[in-house]
Formats: structure tokens, sequence, C-alpha cells
């Protein structure tokens, strides 16, 4: 089912069920932490990006979280980590996660 109304993919579950998008967008901020920690070379920008994976975990335990926000953390994430080949994986399963939530209302894609 698709709200239009709100630009965002609207899932139905039984009641007390966990969205399954949460649940996916968890378990995929998870292993990217779990990646993100055992990677052992040096990061400039390691602490932006586990903080912003610690802003992620708190969107998350509200339950469905905004796409917007759930994108800039994404964002910050990328700019961080992005050029990482080890944690491009783990960092493609956080965006498709992420992508499930829609697209923020007022966005339009290009192609």
């Amino acid at each position: 089912m698709r709200s239009d109304a709100v630009g965002q993919r609207a899932i139905r579950v039984a009641d007390g069920a966990e969205d399954p998008r949460v649940a996916g967008l968890s378990a995929s901020v998870a292993r990217l932490r779990a990646e993100l920690d055992a990677y052992p070379a040096r990061l400039h920008d390691r602490q932006a990006a586990e903080d912003e994976l610690d802003a992620l975990d708190t969107q998350v335990a509200g339950g469905a979280p905004a796409a917007e926000g759930l994108r800039h953390s994404l964002l910050l994430i990328v700019a961080a980590v992005g050029s990482v080949s080890a944690l491009a994986e783990a960092l493609s399963s956080l965006r498709n996660a992420i992508e499930l939530f829609g697209e923020p209302s007022g966005f339009r894609r290009v192609n």
C-alpha cells in the first residue's frame, strides 16, 4: 500500500507486531556498527559515523522514523565512511533499509 499524500510506503502490520521496515533498519544499523567497530584502520570521521549510528538507533527505538531524518543520517554516515570499500556492503544494506521508508514529501527523482 502506498500513501502518496505523505510520500512514504505504508506497511500494515498486525496489532502489536513490529514493522518489518523498522526491524530491517535496526539490523542494518547493527551490522554497519559491528563492521565499523571491526575495521582496524584509523578513520578521521569514525566518531561522526558512530554518532549518526547512535542517532539512527534512537530514531528506530521510537517506531517508524521519518524518511527525511533517516536520509540525513545516511548522508552523514556516507560522508564519514563512504570511501571505505570494506564497509561498502554494510553501507549499501543500510541505504536499502532506509529506502523502504519512502521519499520525503516534496522530493522528486530525476530519471
